[in-house]
């Protein structure tokens, strides 16, 4: 019984649990598999991406702080992020996977970085 590839339907020579004639095969079955399914999803991936790269370029440090005008003139995006943590102090945190902000004072934010 002749085995064939998943994505092109070639017949596969080699190993018996080989699924694909080739990389080339592996990587577009692949890619199809996980693409975002829609525009939808896309477009918030996009977003939080943008967010985070704004965060990461704002906060070299680990903690720093900044305005809401920079954030805002770079492109942030405050709609979008990933978790909120609420502290046992009563601050709220909004983190872009491990980057997050917290509002303070006359439209300052202080940012920080979670340790792994």
């Amino acid at each position: 019984m002749s085995k064939v590839c998943l994505e092109c339907g070639e017949k596969i020579v080699g190993r018996e649990d080989k699924k694909f004639c080739s990389d080339g095969c592996r990587n577009a079955y692949n890619n199809k598999i996980n693409k975002d399914s829609t525009n939808y999803m896309r477009n918030i991936n996009n977003k939080l991406r943008k967010n985070y790269r704004i965060l990461s370029d704002l906060n070299l440090e680990g903690k720093s702080k900044t305005t809401k005008s920079k954030l805002l003139s770079k492109g942030f995006d405050f709609d979008f992020f990933t978790n909120i943590l609420n502290t046992g102090t009563g601050n709220t945190y909004y983190f872009v996977y491990d980057q997050g902000y917290r509002f303070l004072d006359n439209d300052f934010y202080m940012l920080v970085k979670k340790e792994h």
